[in-house]
C-alpha cells in the first residue's frame, strides 16, 4: 500500500508539472477553443468569454510568442509604397485564427473591414495610431458625384457614411482593443509609429467563399459630398464623420507571410 501510495504521488506531480509547463500561447488557443465554439459569423461571444479571452492577452508578452524589436523583418527597405509587413500565422480553423502582424516603422494597415467577426488585437512592442470607423446607418450605399480634377469630368462614387471611433496612438504595454461587427470600430487602420507587433484573434476567420472578404476602403471629408438625407444628428461633429468608398487592395500594399517560432501551440 506504501509503494502504490507514493506512486499517485508521482503521478500527481507529474500531472501537476505538465499543467505548470503549458505555455500561454496554448493557453490562448485551448481559450479561444472554448469561447469560439458555439459562435459563428455575426455572433459575439458571452461577456464572460470576452473577458477570459481579454484576460490572457492583457498578459502575453512579446517574449511569450518569441518575436522582439531586433527582427529582421523590421529593417526598412526603400520603397515607393507601404514599407513590407509580415504576418506569424499560429492557428487556423473555422472558428478562429491567431497570427501576428511585424510592422516596420511607417508600415501601414490601410483601412479595411472585418465583416461579421469579433477581433481581439494586442500590441505587444511599439507605438501605433489607429484610426477606426463603425457604419452609421443600416448599410445603404450612396452614389454621388466627384470631379476628377485631371480629366475635368464628374464620375458617380459609391460611397456610405461611417463614424469616427477611434483616433489615437497607443504604446505598448496596453490593454486589448476589441472590435465587433457593428461597433466598436470594425474598420481600422494600423500605422506604426516605431517597429510594432500585434497579435490578433479574430472570430471567425476571413472566407471569402462564406462572404467574409477583407474590403478596403477610401476616406472622403462628410463635407465633400451633399446628400439629402444624410444630415447629422444635433450635437454631432463633421469631423467625426466620413465617407468611405469600397476600393481594391491598394497595388503597394505587401503582406508576407513567415515562418512562426514561438512556442508550438498543439491544435485539437
Amino acid at each position: 500500500m506504501g509503494m502504490e501510495k507514493v506512486s499517485g504521488e508521482r503521478k500527481k506531480r507529474r500531472v501537476r508539472q505538465k499543467k505548470k509547463k503549458l505555455s500561454v500561447v496554448q493557453k490562448l488557443y485551448d481559450t479561444c477553443r472554448e469561447v469560439f465554439a458555439d459562435c459563428g459569423p455575426g455572433v459575439v461571444p458571452s461577456v464572460e468569454g470576452i473577458e477570459r479571452l481579454k484576460h490572457i492577452l492583457n498578459g502575453i508578452t512579446a517574449p511569450d510568442v518569441g518575436v522582439s524589436p531586433n527582427m529582421p523583418y523590421f529593417k526598412v527597405k526603400e520603397t515607393s509604397g507601404f514599407p513590407k509587413i509580415t504576418y506569424l500565422h499560429l492557428s487556423h480553423c473555422d472558428k478562429f485564427s491567431i497570427g501576428i502582424f511585424l510592422l516596420p516603422p511607417s508600415g501601414v494597415l490601410p483601412l479595411h473591414n472585418h465583416p461579421q467577426m469579433t477581433v481581439f488585437s494586442k500590441l505587444l512592442f511599439g507605438t501605433m495610431h489607429i484610426k477606426a470607423y463603425d457604419w452609421v446607418d443600416d448599410g445603404a450605399t450612396v452614389s454621388t458625384p466627384e470631379v476628377d480634377l485631371s480629366k475635368g469630368e464628374v464620375t458617380p462614387v459609391s460611397v456610405r457614411l461611417a463614424k469616427l471611433k477611434v483616433n489615437s496612438a497607443f504604446t505598448a504595454p496596453c490593454n486589448t482593443s476589441i472590435l465587433y461587427p457593428t461597433d466598436g470600430g470594425n474598420m481600422h487602420c494600423f500605422t506604426a509609429i516605431t517597429s510594432c507587433a500585434v497579435l490578433d484573434v479574430l472570430g471567425p476567420p476571413y472566407c471569402d467563399p462564406e462572404g467574409r472578404h477583407c474590403q478596403y476602403y477610401r476616406t472622403h471629408p462628410f463635407t465633400c459630398f451633399s446628400v439629402d438625407d444624410k444630415k447629422l444628428p444635433d450635437g454631432e461633429k463633421i469631423e467625426d464623420h466620413a465617407w468611405l468608398e469600397e476600393i481594391d487592395k491598394p497595388a503597394s500594399l505587401s503582406v508576407v507571410a513567415a515562418m512562426y517560432n514561438g512556442p508550438k501551440i498543439v491544435e485539437k
